[in-house]
């Protein structure tokens, strides 16, 4: 058995996961959702992982747990450079060495390892999802911003310091301030953290869902279709740059009934000729589960 921890700001899943077999694929055995603790600090974090991984490893041969973090993280994928929503004082910080102390505390000896949580999100399509026995494919997860996880030749794609894939951040128009320090990244239109704010400005409702509801009216239109856009394009980019056999697309947003079927249409026009014919976009059937799977398989 694995363990798999999804680290958001907002909540914090751990899952026991099975171990993988010939012909049997990984399931989720039983999950713990917490609700990641308010200031978000090392110490308290620390403290509600371990209690859940003890409380799920009771009774079982747990041989190891993986972590999906909401940051970058270095090339040994040991510390953690930024998690642009918590504390300064994650920077740096040896998560499996911090995550060892709090288990000794509880009696526990279980090795650890981490991994930025859209790696993840694609290692767990992977392992137990849409993407299974394929080697080549990039995940996107459309949500407060835009994650990408990029699988080639059968490996994660990490990149010389650990940062690879960071799709969100491909220039797709103007010069908008992107929160990165860049300028006119997908995310910014894409996510949905830009998609509120220009649905504000307009008098609409911020949530994507109910802005997606609203099709057909004139304001709605303009703020989904810069979205698409957006998306449509660092998607076509990546396409171009990588030639995967397949784009899972998830993420809050991927579950707006038809955004598949959209973004397909969308990112078509975008796509060199040899690339149209075997362009295949897919909405993800593992959702956030996928980043628990991928987190557990690490």
């Amino acid at each position: 058995m694995k363990i798999g921890i999804d680290l958001g700001g907002h909540t914090l899943v751990t899952a026991l996961v099975s171990d993988s077999t010939v012909g049997v694929l990984p399931h989720i055995v039983r999950t713990i959702s917490d609700s990641t603790p308010r200031g978000r600090g090392v110490s308290d974090v620390m403290n509600v992982m371990a209690d859940a991984i003890a409380n799920l490893a009771e009774g079982c041969d747990v041989t190891g747990v993986g972590v999906a973090v909401p940051g970058m993280i270095d090339g040994d994928r040991t510390h953690v450079r930024r998690m642009p929503n918590f504390p300064r004082e994650w920077d740096d910080l040896d998560i499996p060495v911090g995550l060892a102390a709090a288990l000794a505390a509880r009696s526990l000896n279980i090795p650890s390892k981490i991994e930025n949580d859209a790696n993840c999100y694609a290692l767990g399509e992977g392992s137990a999802g849409d993407a299974v026995g394929i080697k080549d494919f990039v995940t996107f997860t459309m949500g407060t911003g835009i994650g990408c996880g990029i699988i080639s030749g059968g490996r994660l794609l990490a990149g010389a310091h650990g940062m690879a894939g960071e799709a969100g951040h491909l220039v797709v128009r103007g010069d908008a301030p992107c929160g990165c320090g860049g300028m006119g990244h997908a995310e910014t239109f894409a996510a949905a953290d830009g998609t509120s704010r220009r649905a504000r400005e307009l008098g609409l409702p911020a949530d994507f869902g109910e802005l997606w509801m609203m099709r057909g009216n004139h304001g709605a239109d303009i703020v989904i279709d810069a979205t698409l856009d957006a998306m449509a394009r660092a998607i076509a980019s990546t396409c171009h740059l990588l030639d995967p056999e397949l784009i899972i697309i998830g993420g809050g947003m991927s579950r707006a009934e038809g955004i598949g079927e959209a973004l397909h249409k969308r990112t078509l026009p975008y796509l060199s000729r040899p690339f149209k014919a075997m362009f295949n976009l897919k909405i993800s059937q593992l959702g956030n589960d996928a980043a628990l799977y991928g987190a557990a398989s690490i």
